[in-house]
């Protein structure tokens, strides 16, 4: 009996160079380099498995509605995201970073404060001022969020911040912790059920990779 056939999402950039070793571990290597390669469904040395390309906001929805069984996405995304119609399997422990509010050093953030609020992950900025009791007014952007401050669009950002060289180059400072963010591997529902075998083997090979 033939091996049930897998689909992967990744996006690129650094989620898919990082989980490289880790699909190696499961003897999982791309044909292509997405980076120099136009294509958007990627075949492996594995007949059974490929990989789909894809924006990294779009990893769980693609993973959701079955477009694909597995996709390796980052926390903030799926906070964002909700995570209706997958399993969080895996926390793989790569591409960490932080999910934080940052404004001016001088900017008064205190509770009695009204904020202007920019981002992209509205769902996550909207429940953590809620758990803070706070009233916020977001506003969403889709990229360049450093620039909302400093033209008086907002009074802060909420952003995934790794070493905070863009803050600080645009005068900004993170000032709120919301959550520690890495990339973890998600399942379809479905697929779990349908190809529970094959879906838990690449699992187990992935996980004896990042020792859990």
């Amino acid at each position: 009996m033939s091996q049930p056939s897998l689909t992967i999402a990744l996006s690129k950039g650094r989620i898919f160079k990082e989980t490289l070793p880790l699909l190696a571990a499961a003897g999982i290597e791309p044909q292509d380099d997405p980076e120099s390669s136009r294509k958007l469904i990627i075949g492996t040395n594995d007949p059974s498995v490929k990989l789909l390309i894809v924006r990294a906001s779009d990893v769980p929805t693609y993973v959701q509605y079955a477009g694909a069984d597995l996709g390796v996405t980052g926390k903030d995304v799926l906070m964002e995201h909700g995570g209706e119609g997958l399993y969080e399997l895996l926390d793989l422990q790569i591409a960490r970073c932080k999910l934080m509010v940052a404004a001016r050093p001088e900017t008064d953030l205190e509770p009695r404060t009204r904020l202007r609020v920019a981002t992209k992950f509205v769902n996550c900025a909207r429940r953590y001022f809620a758990s803070q009791s706070r009233q916020v007014d977001i506003i969403k952007l889709y990229g360049s969020m450093e620039l909302a401050p400093l033209v008086g669009l907002a009074d802060a950002i909420v952003d995934v911040v790794d070493t905070g060289n863009t803050l600080r180059a645009n005068g900004l400072a993170p000032r709120l912790h919301i959550a520690d963010i890495s990339s973890r591997l998600v399942v379809n529902k479905a697929s779990m059920k349908m190809k529970h075998a094959a879906v838990r083997s690449l699992v187990a090979q992935i996980a004896a990779k990042t020792g859990q």
